[in-house]
C-alpha cells in the first residue's frame, strides 16, 4: 500500500466583518488587486480538475476553500466562482454521462423538482448574508458541509459495501431531499455530490454508474442556475474563472490520462483526511468571531 500522500499546512483563515459596505469594499479591492495575480489560478485550477479525475472528489468542496486560503479571494467572491467553475467541470463530464446512457431522466426529473427551486433560494440567501451579515455564517456553513463531504468519502474508504439498498424504490420522494441539498449548493458551492449520492442509493434502485450520471446531471442543472442567480448578485470574477477553466481543462486531461496508474483509493483518503482539517478550522474561525 501506497503511503498517502502529505499535503501543505492550511494557512489561516480571515473572518471578515459583515456589512453591505464591508461586501463592496472586499470585492472591490479584490478586482483591483487581482489583476496583478494569474499564474496561481492557473495553477490551482489545473490542480482542482487533477484532483478531480483522480479521486471522484467534486469540484465545489475543493475550489472555494483553495480560492479562500491561497488566494485570499473574499468568501463571497470564491463561493460564486466555485460554483461556477463546478458547472464548467460538469459540463465537460456529463455528455459522455449521456452518450453511455448512465443517466436516468425521470429520476433526474423527480430531483430538479426540489433542487431547483432549493439553489434559487439558497443563492438568494447567499446574497443576503454576503451582504448583510453575520458573513462567519458563509465561513461555518462551508465548513460544515467539507466535513460532510470529507466524512463520506472516509466512510466509504473504510466501509466499501456502502449503503444498505432500499427494497422498494422511492424514487417520487426524493425531490424533497434534494430541496435543501439544492439550496446547500446554493449557498456554499459545495455537497451536491456526496449527499446526491447518498439519497440515490438510499432511494432508488439505480446501478451504481447510473447513480453517477445522474447525480453529475443534477449537479449541473443546479450548478448552472445557481451561477446565474450569484451573477445577478454582482458576486463574480469573470478573470479568474477563466484561468481556472484553461487550468482545469488541461488537469482534467492529465488526470484522465494518470488515473489508471496511481492508486486513487489512498489519495482519495489522503484528500479527505485534509479536507477535514479544512473544514474544522473554517468552523472554528467561524465560531470564535
Amino acid at each position: 500500500m501506497n503511503p498517502a500522500p502529505a499535503f501543505p499546512p492550511t494557512p489561516m483563515i480571515p473572518v471578515q466583518a459583515g456589512g453591505a459596505a464591508r461586501s463592496r469594499s472586499a470585492a472591490f479591492i479584490f478586482s483591483r488587486s487581482y489583476r496583478k495575480a494569474g499564474f496561481m489560478d492557473f495553477v490551482i485550477g489545473f490542480l482542482i480538475a487533477v484532483v478531480i479525475a483522480l479521486t471522484g472528489v467534486g469540484a465545489g468542496v475543493i475550489t472555494a476553500p483553495l480560492l479562500i486560503l491561497f488566494l485570499h479571494v473574499p468568501v463571497e467572491i470564491a463561493v460564486s466562482t466555485a460554483l461556477a467553475y463546478s458547472a464548467i467541470v460538469k459540463l465537460i463530464v456529463v455528455p459522455v454521462q449521456v452518450l453511455r446512457r448512465q443517466i436516468d431522466y425521470r429520476v433526474l426529473g423527480f430531483m430538479l423538482i426540489g433542487g431547483l427551486p432549493g439553489v434559487i433560494i439558497g443563492s438568494i440567501a447567499f446574497k443576503h448574508i454576503a451582504i448583510h451579515g453575520p458573513r462567519s455564517v458563509l465561513y461555518f456553513t462551508l465548513g460544515a458541509i467539507i466535513l460532510f463531504t470529507s466524512g463520506w468519502h472516509i466512510f466509504r474508504h473504510f466501509k466499501s459495501a456502502g449503503i444498505a439498498r432500499p427494497v422498494k424504490d422511492r424514487s417520487r420522494l426524493i425531490g424533497a431531499i434534494m430541496f435543501p441539498i439544492g439550496a446547500e449548493v446554493g449557498f456554499s458551492s459545495s455537497g451536491a455530490g456526496a449527499l446526491g449520492t447518498v439519497a440515490l442509493l438510499g432511494m432508488t434502485d439505480l446501478s451504481a454508474t447510473r447513480v453517477i450520471g445522474t447525480d453529475l446531471a443534477f449537479g449541473l442543472a443546479i450548478a448552472v442556475v445557481g451561477t446565474g442567480v450569484h451573477i445577478i448578485g454582482g458576486h463574480y470574477a469573470g478573470p479568474l474563472l477563466l484561468r481556472l477553466a484553461i487550468g482545469g481543462i488541461v488537469g482534467g486531461i492529465v488526470g484522465t490520462s494518470a488515473a489508471p496508474k496511481i492508486p486513487n483509493r489512498n489519495l482519495r483518503l489522503a484528500l479527505s483526511l485534509w479536507l477535514t482539517v479544512i473544514g474544522v478550522q473554517f468552523c472554528y474561525q467561524a465560531a470564535s468571531k
